[in-house]
């Protein structure tokens, strides 16, 4: 947030949010947050969301949005923000999908900014990804040339590439942020953090890779915070804004530290080889969006962590007992 804006001058005239991607993970979070703060919430995506990611009051859109006309047919095109959490990671090469991934990445974007584009948009926030710096040497940091060596990758780079030039052409209202590895309690089971709890949980033998790789984890509700923050600014605009904690773990750490604290855990260590063109050093700087944004993460890692345990615990329990 600014230096003396109330968080209520965010709310003032019912200021309407699309979230692409609302019924994801962060996607939900954001809406919950939002929602909570008053503003008019619209969630547009493939699918339903499941049971505990419905927020209340949220209208929810089911979509294509790589169908232009579908789209232009399912949503407004007079929201104050739009932030596109749409797409999943994917890492498969070109011969393996990676055109669909494109699309679904690239084209999309394409698509949401021509049907959300008005006089009333103030914001448009675009969720890169930290595999846009592909190999690139770590801390990565945003006025360094990225590298793609995926689809992905490359489809968030392009996204990248043409809000800005939109920024510098046509004064378009966009920001991209690039968050590192998020996680918090209720994020998707085949995400690394849920599948080493659940592994640990299980007390069975589960596969990990030598966990050489060095990243670099965020707080779900830090990223909530650093998105407003962003969709707030008057000084975001045609920025890019690394999310992450500054702070660089081994992945081995991590499956450690996690199977301490349940105090069971049969990691199979090298199981899963290192994807290609992996960069085993992945972590932000994050002086330029404490600068601009006066942004930083809040939640401790270790207390993060038990967090989300103590979540699993929990629903692993009812599902036990139900």
């Amino acid at each position: 947030m600014e230096r003396g804006q109330s968080s209520m001058d965010f709310m003032k005239n019912k200021e309407k949010i699309l979230v692409v991607g609302g019924t994801g993970f962060i996607g939900y979070n954001l809406l919950k947050e939002t929602n909570r703060r008053g503003l008019s919430c619209t969630s547009i995506s493939l699918n339903a969301p499941i049971d505990f990611r419905r927020v209340e009051n949220v209208n929810y859109v089911f979509a294509d949005i790589t169908n232009k006309s579908e789209l232009k047919r399912k949503i407004r095109d007079d929201y104050d923000y739009v932030v596109n959490l749409g797409g999943y990671p994917d890492h498969n090469l070109l011969k393996k999908g990676g055109e669909k991934i494109i699309k679904n990445h690239f084209d999309a974007v394409i698509n949401l900014i021509k049907a959300t584009s008005s006089k009333n948009l103030k914001k448009f926030i675009q969720i890169g990804s930290s595999d846009e710096y592909g190999k690139v040497k770590a801390p990565q940091s945003e006025t360094i040339r990225e590298k793609p060596i995926s689809p992905y990758s490359v489809a968030k780079t392009a996204s990248t590439h043409l809000i800005q030039m939109l920024h510098r052409t046509e004064r378009f209202p966009g920001v991209i942020l690039r968050p590192f590895l998020i996680y918090g309690p209720g994020q998707d089971e085949n995400r690394f953090i849920p599948q080493v709890i659940n592994g640990c949980l299980s007390e069975k033998q589960f596969p990990t890779s030598e966990g050489k790789q060095v990243r670099d984890f965020c707080h779900v509700n830090d990223a909530v915070n650093a998105i407003i923050l962003a969709m707030l600014s008057d000084d975001s605009n045609g920025k890019i804004f690394n999310i992450g904690s500054g702070i660089p773990v081994t992945i081995r750490s991590v499956v450690k530290k996690i199977t301490k604290i349940i105090d069971k855990g049969k990691p199979q260590y090298g199981v899963v080889p290192y994807r290609i063109g992996e960069n085993m050093e992945l972590y932000a700087n994050i002086s330029y969006i404490k600068k601009i944004l006066n942004w930083e993460p809040l939640v401790n890692f270790d207390e993060g962590i038990k967090e989300v345990i103590n979540w699993y615990e929990v629903n692993n329990e009812k599902t036990t007992t139900s």
